[in-house]
């Protein structure tokens, strides 16, 4: 009789870290902005589609093209803050920012 062999399982964090890097390396930190603004895309492809509305009925109410909506969804571009801003409000939907500050070097730090 053949004995059976149990597969091993990794958690999505041991894999992450295996094959992308360990948290707060550089290629880590690009990986994360780059997951964290491809669900922005979505975010707002998904609000668009809720309030029925077309790439180019959605880019009217903010004054930018329909290339620009489509650039936006697809995360071809580098949009502007104040553009994602004017595209949740017009949206109808509220936009919480997290600021996360990481260890500071005091020494380094000067205000004017």
């Amino acid at each position: 009789m053949k004995s059976k062999k149990s597969l091993k399982t990794y958690t999505l964090d041991e894999l992450t870290d295996k094959y992308i890097g360990k948290q707060g390396t550089p290629k880590r930190d690009s990986f994360e902005l780059e997951l964290k603004l491809e669900m922005l895309s979505h975010a707002v492809k998904e609000a668009r589609k809720i309030r029925n509305l077309t790439q180019e009925e959605l880019g009217k109410l903010i004054g930018v093209q329909k290339s620009q909506i489509s650039k936006l969804e697809k995360n071809l571009t580098n949009s502007r803050i104040d553009t994602i801003i004017k595209v949740f409000n017009a949206l109808n939907v509220t936009l919480n920012f997290q600021l996360l500050f990481n260890k500071v070097d005091k020494s380094r730090v000067s205000f004017s």
